[in-house]
C-alpha cells in the first residue's frame, strides 16, 4: 500500500507524510535508506547542503510547554531546507526507541512561508508513527520516550517553503507480529452475500474481484469472507494485514500482495472505512469493505488512481493486532 492510501487523515497528515516523508501509520511502500539516530537524515559523508539545512534547522527556536502546543519561531521567513533534517532539543526519559516500533506524536506543524501553525495535535489528539520505516523520524531509533525534537523537510509539489514541525514522543510500542507461517487468512468460510462483488482467491491466497451491476452502496460495507478465530480488533490496535484495493467497476488500484509484504498501520490513523468497518472483527478474518465516498477519500479522490467520489473495495486478511 502505498503510505497515502488507507493511512492519513487530517491536515497534519499531508503536512508530515507529503512534505517531510515520515512513516506516520505507515503501511509500507517506503523507500530509501534509513537514516542513523543523529540530528540529520543523511548517511555517510554528509554534503554540504545536508550540512547547511542542519545550521538552517539549530536556528529555529521552539518555547517547549507540558500542557501547550511548542511556540516555534523560524530564524527568517521564508524558511526552507533543501533534504529531511530533525534534531533532537530535549533528551526522553523513558524507555528507549527501537526501529519496528508503532510511536505516538504530539506536534505543531507551521508553514515555512510565514511561521504560521498549519496543525496542533494539542487540539485534535496525537497521531501515530512508526519507527524503521525508512522515514526521517528514525532519527530518532535509540532516543528515549518524552524526547522532544524539531524537523523540516524540501518543499513539495511544487512549494518554495518547507514544513518545519516540533514534536514529542509520548508513547510507543512494539508492533504486532504474525504467528510464524501465517501469510493469510485462516479460518471459517462465510456464505457469500447478495448484491456484493465476487471475492476469488489464487492459490497463494490473493484476491481479485468481479464487480456487481448494481448501484454502489451508499453505506458502509463490511463483510467477513473468512472467520477467523483470534482476539477481537479494537480501534486502538495496530494492525499487520494483507489487503488489495479496487474501485467499484473492478479496477485494480494496489495491493500489498505485489511486494510479497503486508502492511502494519494504526487503525485509528486511516480512513473512517477502514476504522470502523476493521474494529470488531477477528484477527485471522478477510474482510471485504465497500467504502463509501463519505468514509474513504470524499469529493477530492486521492492522486491519478481515485477519482473524486469512488466507492472502494478492499480486502483485507487480518493477520495480527496488538
Amino acid at each position: 500500500m502505498r503510505r497515502n492510501r488507507t493511512a492519513r487523515r487530517g491536515l497534519a497528515a499531508v503536512a508530515v507524510a507529503l512534505t517531510l516523508g515520515l512513516s506516520l501509520a505507515a503501511c509500507g511502500g517506503d523507500s530509501g535508506d534509513k537514516p542513523s539516530p543523529s540530528a540529520s537524515a543523511s548517511t555517510g559523508d554528509e554534503s554540504a547542503a545536508a550540512a547547511a539545512d542542519k545550521a538552517a534547522l539549530a536556528k529555529v527556536d521552539v518555547s517547549w510547554s507540558d500542557d501547550k502546543a511548542p511556540v516555534v519561531t523560524l530564524p527568517s521567513k521564508p524558511f526552507s531546507v533543501t533534504t529531511p533534517v530533525i534534531e533532537v532539543r530535549e533528551p526522553g526519559k523513558g524507555a528507549e526507541l527501537k526501529a519496528g516500533q508503532s510511536i505516538t506524536i504530539d506536534f505543531v506543524a507551521v508553514s515555512g512561508a510565514d511561521g504560521k501553525v498549519a496543525h496542533d495535535t494539542t487540539s485534535t489528539g496525537p497521531e501515530p508513527g512508526t519507527l524503521g520505516k525508512g522515514s526521517v523520524l528514525d532519527g530518532l531509533i535509540g532516543e528515549k520516550v518524552g524526547v522532544r525534537f524539531v524537523l523540516a523537510g524540501p518543499p513539495q509539489q511544487g512549494g518554495t517553503e518547507s514544513t518545519v514541525i516540533a514534536g514529542q514522543i509520548v508513547d510507543a510500542k512494539d508492533a504486532p507480529t504474525p504467528a510464524p507461517g501465517v501469510t493469510k487468512a485462516a479460518g471459517e468460510a462465510v456464505p457469500p452475500v447478495a448484491g456484493l462483488p465476487t471475492v476469488t482467491l489464487d492459490a497463494n491466497g490473493k484476491p481479485s474481484v468481479t464487480p456487481v451491476s448494481t448501484p454502489a452502496p451508499t453505506t458502509l460495507v463490511a463483510q467477513p469472507l473468512i472467520k477467523g478465530t483470534g482476539p477481537v480488533v479494537t480501534a486502538d490496535q495496530t494492525l499487520v494485514v494483507q489487503y488489495s484495493l479496487f474501485l467499484w467497476d473492478g479496477t485494480p488500484v494496489e495491493s500489498s500482495w505485489e511486494s510479497g509484504q503486508p502492511a502494519t498501520f494504526a487503525l485509528n490513523a486511516v480512513i473512517p472505512g477502514w476504522t470502523e468497518g476493521l474494529a470488531g472483527q477477528t484477527v485471522g478474518s478477510q474482510v471485504l469493505l465497500v467504502v463509501p465516498p463519505d468514509k474513504g477519500y470524499g469529493a477530492s479522490g486521492q492522486g491519478d488512481s481515485i477519482p473524486p467520489n469512488s466507492t472502494l473495495i478492499f480486502v483485507v486478511d487480518i493477520l495480527a493486532a496488538s
